[in-house]
């Protein structure tokens, strides 16, 4: 049986893991394919509050908004997909094609930071999903939290793979006046066909050097990030893509190894298959070298850069890459509170 499926990185729906139930598409009984072209479903989510915490020593931040859950992007190695078994839906097309929506997120986070429980410190968006998937253009959720961050100088970092993150600049630019921002772009690959199937619903990689380019200029803080960078795929790009990010105006880089959790391994292991069916045992086995013989290891500090000899060499590479493009490694700059104020009711605007 082969599956056809246009414009998105799953190539299935496989089972939840916490469910009994699952569905199988309808197979074609003389070709032997099942053609499947999901469209995306937008769905409320009536959560009560927009601020999650995490207790990770090594994500850099404790604190995160997310206005939607699920991503359009459709990137077949995000960490995130699992998330939506919980939400009693499949990690595969699910992911990318039923997304949930946060209406009430600029509201909420007004009353969070309105509240006196709240202690001013760095705020993460896109801790799990993209704030700048497509679906941002017309909500605007992304926009209205930044409104309310912006109103109250409250420090907040950015991660995103989309150009869409340059329609904010105004924001970006009054919080930048505080010290109270910072945005990061991740790139995987240069090579605008590679992303197409890898990220197929993201901005283009020249589109997001771009947009490094357009937030240097306008004096907002801007790193990219190497991520994730995919052993025997994308791992000879590192250099490539941090000299061409620098060129942009980043003000440094980072990188994160690829991981594969719960469902996205076999998901990956999926996609490698169809797309690059020479390289998978290659791909694959060199995932498995840094991950202690699995495809995924979850341990703290190593979970982000792998261990064993290629996540050694993959390390020194990047060492490497911003000593030629004379970039920091990991500039985590640190962004000010200091200027925080409490929002001073929902009339109020940030000209006021």
């Amino acid at each position: 049986m082969s599956i056809v499926i246009t414009g998105r990185g799953a190539a299935s729906n496989p089972a939840n893991r916490f469910e009994k139930l699952h569905v199988e598409p309808d197979i074609d009984t003389e070709t032997g394919e099942a053609e499947v072209r999901p469209g995306t479903i937008f769905l409320k989510d009536k959560t009560a509050s927009i601020l999650a915490h995490n207790d990770s020593p090594d994500v850099g931040f404790d604190t995160s908004i997310n206005p939607y859950r699920g991503c359009e992007h459709g990137c077949i190695y995000c960490y995130a997909r699992p998330t939506h078994e919980f939400l009693g839906m499949s990690a595969g097309l699910d992911f990318e094609s039923k997304i949930m929506v946060k209406e009430r997120a600029p509201e909420l986070l007004r009353e969070a930071l309105a509240s006196p429980k709240w202690t001013p410190r760095v705020i993460a968006m896109s801790g799990v999903t993209d704030c700048y998937q497509p679906i941002e253009r017309k909500l605007k959720l992304t926009r209205g939290c930044l409104e309310v961050l912006a109103e109250c100088r409250q420090p907040v970092g950015i991660i995103t793979k989309n150009f869409l993150v340059t329609r904010d600049i105004d924001l970006l630019q009054e919080l930048a006046r505080f010290g109270a921002v910072s945005v990061c772009l991740s790139v995987t690959t240069l090579d605008a066909e590679l992303a197409r199937v890898m990220e197929p619903r993201t901005s283009s990689p020249r589109q997001r050097l771009e947009a490094i380019r357009m937030l240097a200029e306008a004096k907002i803080p801007v790193s990219v990030n190497v991520a994730p960078v995919v052993p025997g795929l994308t791992d000879h790009e590192m250099l490539s893509i941090v000299q061409a990010a620098a060129e942009a105006g980043a003000s440094s880089a980072g990188y994160i190894v690829m991981r594969l959790p719960y469902a996205v391994k076999d998901l990956f292991e999926e996609w490698v298959g169809q797309h690059f069916p020479d390289r998978k045992e290659k791909i694959l086995n060199r995932i498995r070298a840094m991950r202690g013989g699995k495809l995924n290891a979850t341990a703290w500090g190593e979970r982000l850069e792998g261990a064993g000899i290629f996540a050694e060499q993959i390390g020194r590479t990047f060492e490497v890459a911003c000593h030629k493009a004379g970039l920091p490694k990991r500039e985590r700059r640190p962004l000010s509170a200091a200027s925080f104020r409490r929002p001073l009711g929902p009339q109020m605007t940030l000209g006021l």
